[in-house]
C-alpha cells in the first residue's frame, strides 16, 4: 500500500484524483470501499489489541480512523479509540460517530467533524501533535545561523512532504527568480531524483536537503513555505510565523484542503506559477504572521487521550504503545 501510493503521488496525480473522487466523495462506492476495508482490517486491529492489550487507541491515519469508528459503533471493540486529525478539511475519513474523541489542529476543523461524526464524543482542538520544538521555536536568526545560512538574506523553503511530492521544481524557479534574490531550500524527503537534479543546478542560492529530522530550524529560517501537500507542515509554518503558501499538488482531499485554506485565511493558495510569482514577493515584504490562538494555551492531546481512556490527566503510570500505519506520505 505505502510503495503504491507513493508511486501514484508522484507519477500520476489524475490517478489519485480518480480513487479520492470513488473512494471519499461518491457516497454509493465510498460506502463500499469503507465497508470492504472494515471487514479486511478488522481481524488484523483485533490481533493487535489482544497482543498489546492497550488502554486506549490512538489513529494518525484516517484508513484506520475509519476501521475502528465501524468496530467501536458495532461493538467489536472495547478499547476507546481517539483520532488524531492533521488535515484541515476533507475529513470524512478522519472522522467517525464511533471515535471516542476527535483531536484537531486547527479549530475550524471542528464543524466539518461535528457534522460526520456528531457531538457527543470530545472534539478537542489540542496541542502535541508537533514536535515539541515547535512550542518554542528559534529566532529567525539563530535559526539560519544554526544551518550554515546568511542572517540577514530572505530564505524561501519549498516542501513537499517526505516523499517529496509535486511541482517543487516549478516553486524553486519563481522564488529564485524573486527580486530580493533570497536563498531558497528545498526539502526533497526521499526524493533523490529531485535532490541530485536540483544540485546539478550549481546554484549557489539554492539548497537541495535530503530527508531532514531540523524541521524547526529549517521552517523557523524561513520567510515563506511553498508547501504541496497541506497538513502538519502548514501548522508548524504558522507556529514559526512563517507565511505559507499551498502549491504544486492541488489534487484530490489537497484540492479540499486548499479551498478551506483560502476560506477560513490560514494560508495562501497559488495554483497557476504566475500566480505564486506574483505573491512571493508581496509575502517577503510583509510581517510575519501570528497563530492565534497561542499555541501554548490549548489542552494538550495527551489529556485527551488519557481522558478517553479513563485514566486521570496527570496519571504517568501506563507508557503508550504505539502500533503503526503506513502513512500516506503527504
Amino acid at each position: 500500500m505505502r510503495t503504491g501510493a507513493e508511486t501514484v503521488l508522484r507519477r500520476l496525480p489524475w490517478l489519485f484524483a480518480l480513487q479520492y473522487f470513488f473512494v471519499a466523495t461518491l457516497a454509493p462506492t465510498r460506502e463500499l470501499a469503507q465497508r470492504a476495508g472494515a471487514r479486511l482490517a478488522s481481524p488484523v486491529i483485533q490481533r493487535l489489541v489482544a497482543q498489546h492489550r492497550p488502554d486506549v487507541i490512538v489513529s494518525t491515519y484516517p484508513g484506520a480512523t475509519e476501521v475502528l469508528g465501524r468496530m467501536r459503533a458495532a461493538g467489536r471493540l472495547a478499547v476507546p479509540a481517539v483520532s488524531a486529525i492533521t488535515d484541515l478539511a476533507a475529513l470524512r475519513y478522519w472522522a467517525h460517530p464511533g471515535i471516542d474523541a476527535h483531536l484537531i489542529i486547527h479549530a475550524e476543523s471542528r464543524a466539518e467533524v461535528a457534522q460526520i461524526a456528531g457531538s457527543s464524543h470530545p472534539i478537542a482542538h489540542a496541542r502535541g501533535m508537533v514536535r515539541a520544538a515547535f512550542e518554542d521555536p528559534p529566532a529567525r536568526e539563530a535559526a539560519r545561523a544554526a544551518l550554515g545560512l546568511d542572517p540577514q538574506t530572505p530564505l524561501v523553503l519549498v516542501s513537499g512532504g517526505g516523499w517529496g511530492v509535486g511541482r517543487l521544481d516549478e516553486a524553486v524557479d519563481a522564488a529564485l527568480r524573486d527580486p530580493s534574490a533570497p536563498n531558497v531550500a528545498c526539502l526533497c524527503g526521499s526524493n533523490d531524483k529531485l535532490r541530485a537534479r536540483l544540485t546539478r543546478r550549481g546554484e549557489p542560492r539554492l539548497h537541495a536537503v535530503p530527508f531532514t529530522d531540523r524541521m524547526v530550524e529549517w521552517m523557523a529560517a524561513a520567510d515563506v513555505l511553498i508547501h504541496s501537500t497541506a497538513g502538519l507542515t502548514m501548522l508548524e509554518a504558522q507556529l514559526c510565523g512563517t507565511h505559507a503558501i499551498s502549491y504544486g499538488w492541488g489534487h484530490g482531499h489537497i484540492r479540499v484542503n486548499n479551498r478551506a485554506y483560502e476560506r477560513f485565511g490560514l494560508a495562501h493558495v497559488a495554483a497557476k506559477r504566475k500566480e505564486l510569482t506574483a505573491l512571493l514577493p508581496r509575502l517577503l515584504r510583509e510581517e510575519r504572521p501570528r497563530h492565534d490562538p497561542p499555541y501554548a494555551s490549548l489542552p494538550a492531546a495527551a489529556d485527551v487521550v488519557l481522558a478517553a481512556s479513563g485514566s486521570a490527566p496527570q496519571s504517568t503510570a501506563t507508557s503508550p504503545t504505539t502500533i503503526q500505519t503506513p502513512p500516506p506520505g503527504v
